[in-house]
């Protein structure tokens, strides 16, 4: 697998610094130093992982960007605890986490970066199942399923054990998967090999011949000789994550936006708002490096704005 899905956190190496705001510079041309703590969800991980990779190789030694994954909920435990600068989340912000940031004086400022679809996987020795209505799905992952077996799920599908594998209760993933196939988050079946870390995952369903699992589509993409996509009907007939579908919205229910919520006392600090605003300026053509689908130009443009403003008022 690539060096960007790896698992640990990751301390970026570096090349020269330019000169300012989104080149990684300060006013007067004096290079900006600090450290910059990135951590949440798994799904978006790959991408603030390229991201800092690349702006360090660009941008100097002077900032150092290290980029973990704990989840969406332990990304947003740790920044609303003012441990972190920028957290990746593969969900929105919930109530309870916003209320948390405002008890400790964290402002979260919220910025779509991209796509994603998340991808229902089987191995590829499973070759008598191609797709899965959004009622199947229901009926697999509920609380209290009874199904153990491919036969349980539908007439005509063989007596072989299913083997489910999907993410922890702190994953972004887990939260947006179990809404849109449950209609209420956190409502699923517990006894299922979990991991808030999507190789994990992709490693237990393509080891296993009557496995199935849900991840991120990047993770799927990466490791399409291991695994296959299963398609998905919401009633308008089955359709297979792709890029074109995620982008376009006919993934669904199970496409989705991706986030980076950045904490307004630190984009005050000009290593941060330089790193944000090369985020934006580069987005583009790193998310689809990575297996996403990219917001398009005018999206990330007035990210871009909302960034510098954010970052002038509170100089």
């Amino acid at each position: 697998m690539r060096e960007m899905m790896k698992t640990m956190a990751v301390v970026l190496a570096a090349g020269p610094l330019a000169a300012c705001g989104g080149d990684g510079g300060a006013e007067g041309g004096a290079q900006l130093t600090g450290r910059i703590e990135v951590d949440g969800s798994s799904t978006v991980y790959p991408i603030s992982q390229a991201v800092a990779e690349e702006y360090m190789r660009s941008q100097g030694r002077g900032v150092r960007v290290t980029v973990s994954q704990s989840g969406t909920g332990g990304g947003f435990q740790r920044f609303c605890a003012g441990e972190t600068e920028i957290s990746d989340a593969s969900r929105p912000i919930k109530d309870s986490e916003r209320e948390l940031c405002e008890r400790n004086g964290v402002e979260p400022l919220e910025f779509e970066v991209a796509s994603d679809g998340i991808t229902v996987a089987v191995n590829p020795a499973n070759d008598f199942l191609q797709c899965l209505t959004v009622e199947e799905l229901r009926k697999i992952w509920e609380p209290g399923s009874t199904v153990r077996t491919w036969s349980d799920v539908r007439e005509g599908l063989p007596n072989t054990p299913m083997k489910l594998y999907g993410p922890g209760t702190s994953s972004g993933t887990f939260d947006y998967f179990t809404e849109a196939v449950m209609g209420e988050e956190d409502l699923s079946r517990q006894d299922y090999t979990a991991s808030e870390d999507d190789n994990v995952l992709v490693q237990g369903v393509s080891g296993d011949p009557g496995a199935l699992g849900y991840f991120g589509y990047a993770y799927y993409e990466e490791n399409q000789d291991q695994l296959r996509a299963v398609a998905v009907d919401n009633g308008g007939g089955c359709v297979q994550p792709s890029r074109e579908t995620i982008g376009s919205g006919e993934y669904a229910p199970l496409a989705r936006p991706m986030f980076i919520y950045v904490s307004g006392v630190a984009l005050e600090r000009p290593e941060v708002r330089a790193f944000v605003e090369y985020y934006m300026e580069n987005a583009e053509e790193l998310v689809p490096q990575v297996g996403y689908v990219p917001l398009d130009a005018e999206a990330y443009a007035s990210n871009l704005s909302r960034v510098q403003e954010l970052g002038a008022a509170g100089q």
